[in-house]
């Protein structure tokens, strides 16, 4: 039997019900209970700073004047 033969029956064979397999635990692992927290929390990353954007260390928008100092955490969430 040829090499391509071969290679062609197994890949029609047992590859694909090795690679359905697979698409079926990633289908269950995704919608598993409890993970829908994680996946919540990363689905939010772009919204946690929607109010106020934290600032970014070394970093400021305008220069500094006179006694002026950066926002912090906290102020800048107000």
């Amino acid at each position: 039997m040829e090499e391509y033969t071969l290679l062609r029956q197994f890949a029609d064979s047992w590859m694909l019900l090795a690679l359905f397999a697979f698409f079926i635990g990633v289908v269950v692992w995704v919608f598993r209970p409890g993970s829908t927290r994680t996946y919540d929390d990363t689905a939010n990353i772009p919204f946690r700073h929607a109010d106020a954007p934290a600032p970014r260390e070394g970093i400021t928008a305008a220069p500094l004047r006179g006694n002026d100092k950066p926002a912090t955490f906290k102020e800048a969430r107000q």
